[in-house]
């Protein structure tokens, strides 16, 4: 069975000036985890209770961004000890998951043959 390895931080989150999503995912490349995809959401809060929010009323340029990476426990295991080290704050969520359906990997230059 696969998992799904899911990370929820803030967008201001940072790590050697880099956001820390994006750190995430270039660490998980690094480790040969499968696939990883980040999304930003317009609202949410978390354990402070406090709010943010997208909407032009509330403006937050600190938004909640979520990362999910998809593959076997010991792969995604990998992971944790970096992101025990480096996250503060946030939180992170290991589930049990399905795959239905896993797409054939796409040509190393990214682009596909024509139908």
């Amino acid at each position: 069975m696969n998992k799904l390895l899911r990370i929820y931080l803030d967008e201001a989150d940072r790590h050697a000036h880099k956001p820390f999503y994006e750190v995430i995912v270039l660490k998980a490349r690094e480790l040969g985890i499968a696939g990883a995809t980040v999304f930003r959401s317009p609202m949410g809060y978390g354990q402070t209770s406090v709010l943010k929010t997208s909407k032009i009323v509330n403006l937050s340029t600190d938004l909640p961004m979520v990362v999910d990476l998809v593959d076997s426990p010991e792969k995604l295991a990998l992971l944790v000890p970096f992101l025990k080290e480096y996250l503060i704050g946030g939180l992170v969520v290991l589930i049990d998951v399905e795959v239905v359906h896993r797409s054939a990997a796409e040509p190393a230059n990214n682009q596909r043959s024509a139908l």
